[in-house]
């Protein structure tokens, strides 16, 4: 892979391993580590704008789905891109009917339909670019997620025909993001409620 995407994110790098004893070391360990081409990398911390992001949509997202039968997750959820390429923990992640694992620990996702990362200076190009194209290779996948935390502003990839991409941006605290794979709509003003832009009041 290009270098220094990883490299921004983690100071550690382990050796070289397989995805099963990456898993292995995975379940055992104190904190979080992503895996790619046999390598693990410890997650870094983050943001307390980062953090009320994602709760919030945790919050919101699941009661705006109703009755689907879909289900809502964070970080603590771990999703494999491909075989033996990318394991990571995506900020929101929806399943939609059955989801499957990748054994019978059911911690490892395989179906997404919608993922979601928050931006952040540190992670932003490994986000738009590296994990974009690596999250669009699922098949599972219907719509991807780029959420600022800067500005109250949401980037929507979403699948078409023929396997294209077509972005959608959805920009103010007056704006209302459009999940169409799962047939929601999240006002902004709900996804950065509590945050503050600049010397501006935090959203309510």
């Amino acid at each position: 892979m290009p270098s220094g995407y990883y490299e921004d994110m983690s100071a550690h790098v382990w050796p070289r391993l397989t995805p099963e004893e990456y898993l292995a070391m995975e379940r055992a360990a104190e904190w979080k580590s992503e895996y790619y081409d046999g390598r693990m990398y410890a997650m870094s911390g983050v943001s307390h704008a980062h953090a009320i992001i994602v709760t919030n949509f945790l919050r919101n997202l699941p009661d705006t789905l109703g009755d689907r039968p879909c289900l809502v997750t964070a970080s603590d959820l771990r999703v494999r891109v491909q075989p033996g390429g990318l394991y990571t923990y995506p900020d929101v992640v929806v399943v939609c009917g059955e989801p499957k694992f990748a054994d019978d620990q059911r911690d490892t996702l395989l179906n997404p339909i919608v993922i979601g990362e928050v931006l952040s200076p540190s992670t932003e190009r490994y986000d738009r670019v590296f994990k974009s194209a690596q999250y669009r290779s699922m098949e599972s996948l219907q719509e991807y997620m780029l959420i600022w935390q800067a500005a109250p502003r949401i980037e929507v990839l979403r699948r078409q025909s023929g396997d294209n991409w077509l972005v959608t941006e959805f920009d103010g605290l007056d704006a209302i993001c459009r999940l169409e794979s799962v047939d929601c709509s999240l006002p902004l003003s709900a996804i950065y409620k509590n945050i503050t832009f600049g010397n501006k009041a935090p959203a309510r």
